[in-house]
């Protein structure tokens, strides 16, 4: 079997991504959370009843979290960070503490782990962020793009640095002591179980609520990925031999849509006629975000499947009888 950790894993990809792995079989899965942003939930209590997963309620700043793993792990995914809008602005000490000891407690990890063929990297797309703001930037953007900071004063910037600064980990150690290992750059997943402090649930809530809404940075695009073809993704990107020390996209470039059209898809999908109150732009949006997923797609041969629309519904059918319950 194989054996696999995910920290991180009761949240949102890593819950899904748990679920996959054990629908697919021959595993073997621990996930590691300190439930400060993942819920045990009915979902994940669920998921815990089956066999061949366990749960280790631990914090990644402790070094001492480690001793309680076995070392026998092939696969790692890390997940695991202090990531939302609210958090940046409000505990940027947190987000660069948390996400910078974490990373380096894991990659000191991986060292002892014998039979580990994989660790995998959740970085994400706020990296491009202040090469768009300074300078051109090709849009379907590439994972080859130089990088460029934001101010480095504002709390913003924290969970942009902070993912520079894992890669850099992964890169550095994993040449030095021959750590196999991937890095992704998530662009806009979303899907059921993603709490509310994101544009599809938070319009859910506002239209079913409202009959005139109001849309933020009604012009600026997001390309929009449902959680599960972020999974395969995520899965195909860490077990396969050919992605080993790759930086890779997970999106869907097919699905750019501004957020004028999506709240407007939303809106549809719920069935209800409502006006659109636009805006002005979210302070620090970027104005237009869409990955170049060519080298993925090259490299595990797997196309985003689900559209917009299916997706939506699909993650409308779970909320639908959850409005009432919001957290972050």
């Amino acid at each position: 079997m194989k054996k696999i950790l995910i920290t991180g894993g009761a949240g949102f990809v890593g819950y899904f991504l748990a679920r996959r792995l054990l629908e697919i079989g021959n595993v073997e899965i621990t996930i590691l959370d300190n439930l400060q942003r993942g819920r045990k939930d009915e979902e994940l209590d669920s998921l815990l009843s089956k066999e061949n997963i366990s749960f280790v309620n631990g914090d990644l700043t402790d070094k001492k979290t480690f001793e309680r793993l076995g070392k026998n792990f092939n696969y790692i995914y890390h997940l695991a960070a202090v990531i939302g809008v609210r958090n940046v602005q409000e505990n940027p000490d947190r987000v660069l503490f948390v996400n910078a000891i974490s990373t380096l407690y894991l990659v000191e990890f991986c060292r002892v782990c014998e039979d580990l063929q994989k660790v995998f990297f959740s970085s994400t797309s706020e990296i491009y962020a202040g090469t768009l703001h300074h300078y051109d930037l090709p849009i379907p953007t590439p994972e080859d793009v130089n990088l460029t900071l934001l101010d480095v004063s504002s709390q913003r910037t924290s969970y942009m640095l902070s993912k520079m600064y894992g890669e850099s980990i992964f890169f550095n150690y994993g040449q030095k002591y021959d750590i196999p290992f991937t890095i992704v750059r998530y662009h806009n997943v979303y899907g059921p179980r993603m709490g509310f402090m994101h544009i599809v649930p938070e319009m859910f809530v506002k239209i079913t609520e409202n009959e005139t809404v109001d849309v933020a940075s009604p012009s600026h695009t997001r390309a929009m990925c449902y959680i599960d073809d972020a999974v395969e993704m995520t899965i195909l990107a860490c077990e396969s031999v050919n992605t080993n020390g790759e930086i890779l996209n997970i999106g869907n470039q097919e699905q750019e849509i501004s957020v004028r059209e999506l709240v407007f898809t939303i809106s549809k999908v719920l069935q209800k006629q409502v006006e659109f109150n636009e805006i002005e732009d979210t302070p620090g949006s970027p104005s237009r975000r869409c990955p170049d997923i060519s080298k993925i797609k090259n490299l595990t041969g797997f196309s985003p499947k689900v559209s917009l629309f299916d997706g939506i519904s699909k993650t409308y059918i779970w909320y639908k009888s959850r409005l009432h319950t919001r957290h972050e």
